[in-house]
């Protein structure tokens, strides 16, 4: 029989400072069999650090012609494609050339060895922006997880707070790569 996915409730408050960005979303998560808790905190969190009109989560999880986040314009094209994890290079590769912009929100203990691996054909990726979440904030975030949260989400000066009411994490993520580094 196969295992259904988990449904989680995120009432997600967001002040971004950095972006002058400031509202509440009400989110419905599918946390698929295969997702920890890791991931799906790794999705909240690039909702919050991206978050704008037409942001969604989409099927990357089980659809590789699909990214894990996207906000698509009017007529349907892609703007935004938001991938968390480790993916396949390839896959950022066909991304680049489907969106405006791509971002990568890699984390956890294989990141940095992953990382080496495909720097160099990623470096190529004029429209692709790399960002990491070294584990031990990843594994804060998980420990934010509860079936139903209401999460706020705090980012100035680049520093980035993100918890409820019993525990507030502060995050380190860094920049790996930025856009307009080499062709397209």
């Amino acid at each position: 029989m196969a295992l259904k996915s988990t449904i989680f409730k995120v009432d997600l408050q967001i002040a971004d400072m950095d972006r002058h960005y400031y509202a509440d979303h009400a989110l419905t998560l599918a946390r698929h069999p295969s997702e920890n808790d890791e991931r799906m905190m790794a999705r909240v969190l690039a909702f919050a650090l991206f978050a704008s009109e037409g942001l969604a989560f989409a099927n990357g999880m089980t659809t590789n012609d699909e990214a894990d986040l996207w906000r698509r314009d009017l007529v349907g094209d892609i703007e935004l494609w938001i991938d968390v994890g480790q993916p396949d290079e390839k896959l950022l590769r066909k991304a680049s050339h489907r969106s405006r912009e791509v971002v990568l929100l890699s984390f956890g203990r294989t990141a940095e060895t992953w990382w080496q691996q495909n720097r160099s054909a990623l470096e190529k990726l004029a429209n692709l922006r790399v960002l990491y979440l070294p584990p031990e904030s990843s594994q804060a975030l998980a420990g934010l997880v509860e079936r139903t949260m209401r999460l706020q989400c705090t980012v100035q000066d680049g520093q980035v707070w993100l918890g409820h009411e019993k525990q507030t994490v502060q995050l380190e993520v860094q920049v790996w790569k930025q856009p307009g580094v080499g062709p397209h």
